[in-house]
């Protein structure tokens, strides 16, 4: 059986352009290429979890214009519940600018558009959808008020709740961290929470050790090539990533989340589902693209390191 995955959260275009490098303050460089690609990482966890073998549901909304319209046939073409994704009147969708250079890195600017308009009202007209989930999922690029509520609500309603900080810049209100299950920062989000700086496996420690006093269930810090820190109020361990040449880290985050969401939503364990993103991931950025770089369960299954 499949587990109902619910994410509530960003639906973007992307706007990508390649580059040899990323432009300094002022400066104006020759792109190499340019593409238009479905993504906002509430719309890319969405993706990541149907391919990944979850039955999913995206709450969010978009535009009334083309790209609105592109972004939720590209979630029906993935077999995605979207009858809570709303286009608003005269309102654009939200956008992503985005620039990779020839190291895979990438630097990105976000325009919320209709993003900003998924309110707790918005989420409320909603709730049988969340009561039917497994798993809540929740990002940060819609209105911080609506996180809260969906965190608490789900809460409220016993569901399994992950929160995904990002973009995260500071702490996160006090009140959140007792309504999270799995907190899921990559190495900058965990800085921004903590304050500490985390840039290897020793350090994420550290950080996933101050967010557990805050009050948190429990942490995952995903640390690119060095993996993964997975850590609870009994003890830590280290998942080392899957080997593989990188091409675009662009959703790879996303992928990891949504592929640790799915296989927690059909029952696997918390190390299993961990492993299980971690390849998902790792598959994600050998491919260029946002949506177009997520695996299909099959994929992962088949995955030999």
């Amino acid at each position: 059986m499949q587990g109902k995955v619910v994410i509530v959260g960003s639906l973007n275009m992307d706007l990508v352009t390649r580059a040899p490098r990323l432009p300094r303050a002022g400066e104006t460089l020759a792109g190499e290429s340019f593409v238009t690609v479905p993504g906002g990482k509430g719309a890319n966890q969405a993706v990541a979890a149907a391919r990944l073998g979850a039955s999913v549901a995206m709450i969010g909304c978009v535009g009334d214009d083309a790209y609105g319209e592109q972004l939720r046939s590209a979630l029906l073409a993935e077999g995605i519940d979207c009858q809570a994704v709303t286009a608003i009147p005269g309102e654009s969708t939200g956008v992503a600018l985005i620039v990779v250079d020839d190291n895979s890195q990438n630097a990105i600017v976000i325009v919320a558009g209709g993003n900003g308009h998924v309110s707790p009202e918005v989420v409320n007209d909603l709730d049988a959808l969340l009561g039917q989930a497994e798993v809540i999922i929740c990002q940060l690029e819609i209105p911080m008020v609506t996180v809260g509520h969906v965190l608490k609500r789900g809460r409220e309603l016993g569901k399994t709740v992950i929160l995904n900080p990002a973009p995260a810049s500071d702490a996160l209100p006090a009140e959140w961290y007792a309504w999270i299950d799995y907190l899921i920062p990559n190495e900058s989000e965990a800085t921004a929470l903590t304050g500490l700086a985390v840039d290897s496996v020793a350090s994420a420690d550290a950080a996933a050790a101050a967010l557990l006093r805050a009050g948190v269930g429990k942490v995952i810090v995903t640390l690119g090539a060095q993996g993964a820190l997975f850590a609870n109020q009994a003890s830590s361990q280290h998942f080392p990533a899957p080997k593989v040449k990188p091409v675009d880290t662009t959703a790879a985050g996303d992928t990891f989340v949504g592929g640790f969401a799915a296989a927690l939503a059909e029952g696997k364990s918390e190390s299993e589902a961990i492993r299980f993103g971690q390849i998902a991931a790792a598959l994600s950025v050998t491919r260029s693209g946002a949506q177009p770089s997520i695996p299909t369960f099959n994929e992962v299954q088949s995955f030999q390191p």
